[in-house]
């Protein structure tokens, strides 16, 4: 089955798509390797605690905001509790 790539607008085959994980955004297999090139670089530059509920919300927000092409949006910094 074929789909569209919400990052790049061009369809990929399903069958072509190693990650489950990449589904929950619709995204061809390049896409989501750049995602997850950049979401180590969000983790290490905002010094994100993957065991904190806060700090994982921030990085959802940046895939959110990858996918949705609206990173400029975003928050610097997760929230603090």
């Amino acid at each position: 089955m074929s789909k569209t790539c919400l990052r790049c607008n061009k369809s990929f085959n399903e069958s072509d798509v190693e990650d489950e994980i990449s589904q929950k955004y619709p995204s061809c297999p390049d896409c989501w390797k750049e995602w997850t090139t950049y979401a180590v670089m969000v983790m290490n530059e905002m010094r994100l605690d993957m065991s904190l509920p806060e700090h994982r919300k921030a990085l959802r927000k940046y895939e959110k905001g990858y996918f949705d092409k609206t990173l400029g949006e975003i928050e610097k910094k997760p929230e603090n509790k």
